[in-house]
């Protein structure tokens, strides 16, 4: 292709989530950028939007102002530990190295009011290192962002407009096929970045790829329908780790908002509806799923008290929670299995027991070590489900996000980022950290737009 006669954009950025940081990040090096969006109220539908908008930095200013030692040699290992050395080295490596600079440069380039989270530890993170907004909740981080690129005079915005195909000559991106309201549309391109998520809401990919979570509740964009798999597979790519992905085992199931983790990780518990625990919840709430599904069939309830209540409110998702009426609150556990239907004995020795663990004089046989304190006062409980969050494989990518052959040679302008790449999750669903879905998809993003940056040949300043 002859730059006299090309007219397209210099990267196109197929999904308005985590793209939308390759776009940003493109646009600040000069080049020209079209992002291409399916869902016209992706502000509050993709997988961005629904997080809880926590973004590992491994080194990060907060961390050294706040006294924590880490770095991304430290969270490689944590990733690797989770894992059980089955992540791709190569993918952890990278992620972890630009991890800190990926929020540090948000919160100086972008003006995100990014914090450190150290109330609490997410499991498997040996140290603190997500860093959030204001609310905790990933419609606060996308609305920043946002409007960032609406401001941004070198990116234009199409939605709603579904990538259908990406066109190529000699093994190179060439352009876009575009579905649009008003038909389709071959646009031109040097550069394409797949952003459009996994296959989460695809229920036959699901079915052949996890079928051990296929029957919990999809929680996650609409939009994730394989995509990326389809035009990546279609133009010879390789995939990777397609049986990873991130569950969650705390989902309110009146509501279907996200009663969240740290329910657990300040001291609380789940239980079936005989009133026992099965399990050791600290884990992770990823593979906690699967453990819901399996063992209390797909029916549990968080209990907690008014201390770890009041320790989650700084959540925007808790707070929806409990504004739903899903909290359950009684000032005993025999007044608390009558309001919810779980069994009154079961719940009684249950209570008491943990009470016991955690207060140092009984051994929890499920392994949990971990208790912030007893339970003490008023309890409650929340009912919850197990989802499936989002797929954590996809297309293989190497470290600057570029999507490989399986011959490990690179398709030459095409990219992949989030749940459209292969993540570092591992397999199954037991080698999610927090952050493994936002880290992938922002941080493959903007290494994708730096690579692109030193692709292209941008024009002579004038």
């Amino acid at each position: 292709m002859s730059e006299e006669t090309f007219e397209g954009p210099d990267l196109v950025v197929a999904g308005a989530g985590g793209g939308l940081i390759a776009a940003l990040r493109a646009a600040q090096l000069g080049l020209s950028v079209l992002v291409i969006e399916a869902n016209e109220h992706f502000r509050r539908g993709n997988n961005t939007a629904m997080s809880t908008a926590m973004i590992p930095g491994a080194g990060s200013r907060w961390q050294s102002e706040a006294g924590v030692e880490d770095s991304p040699e430290a969270f490689v290992a944590d990733i690797m530990a989770k894992t059980k050395g089955r992540a791709d080295p190569v993918l952890a490596e990278a992620l972890a190295g630009v991890s800190a600079r990926l929020v540090e440069w948000m919160a100086d380039d972008l003006k995100l009011p990014l914090t450190l989270v150290t109330d609490f530890s997410y499991p498997g993170h040996s140290t603190h290192r997500c860093h959030t907004v204001p609310g905790r909740i990933g419609t606060a981080l996308l609305d920043a962002v946002w409007e960032k690129v609406a401001a941004e005079p070198l990116i234009d915005f199409y939605a709603p407009a579904r990538l259908m195909d990406v066109t190529t000559a000699d093994g190179e991106v060439t352009g876009v096929v575009v579905s649009t309201p008003d038909g389709t549309e071959e646009i031109p391109a040097k550069a394409v970045l797949l952003a459009t998520n996994g296959f989460g809401n695809n229920r036959e990919l699901v079915r052949e790829h996890l079928p051990e979570i296929a029957g919990a509740q999809y929680y996650g964009s609409e939009e994730s329908r394989g995509d990326a798999l389809r035009i990546g597979t279609g133009l010879g790519a390789a995939t990777a780790y397609l049986d990873a992905y991130q569950g969650h085992a705390a989902l309110a199931s009146a509501s279907a908002t996200l009663a969240g983790w740290a329910t657990v990780m300040h001291g609380g518990f789940l239980v079936n509806r005989d009133g026992q625990r099965f399990g050791n919840e600290t884990v992770g709430y990823s593979e906690y799923a699967l453990e819901t599904l399996k063992h209390a069939n797909g029916e549990a309830w968080i209990v907690l008290d008014q201390r770890i209540f009041a320790a989650c409110e700084s959540f925007s998702d808790f707070r929806a929670t409990v504004e739903s009426g899903a909290l359950k609150w009684a000032d005993d556990a025999e007044a608390l299995a009558a309001a919810t239907g779980i069994s009154a004995e079961g719940l009684q020795q249950t209570v008491d027991h943990t009470q016991r663990i955690a207060a140092g004089e009984a051994v929890d046989s499920h392994g949990r070590t971990f208790w912030e304190a007893p339970l003490a006062g008023k309890i409650g409980a929340i009912a919850v489900q197990p989802a499936l969050f989002h797929t954590q494989g996809g297309l293989r990518v190497d470290g600057n996000a570029r999507v490989l052959k399986a011959d490990g040679t690179a398709i030459t302008g095409l990219y992949a980022s989030g749940g459209a790449a292969n993540g570092i999750s591992g397999h199954g669903a037991g080698g999610y950290l927090a952050g493994n879905g936002l880290l992938p998809a922002l941080g493959l993003a903007l290494l994708a737009a730096e690579h692109v940056a030193g692709a292209v040949s941008l024009p002579a300043p004038l």
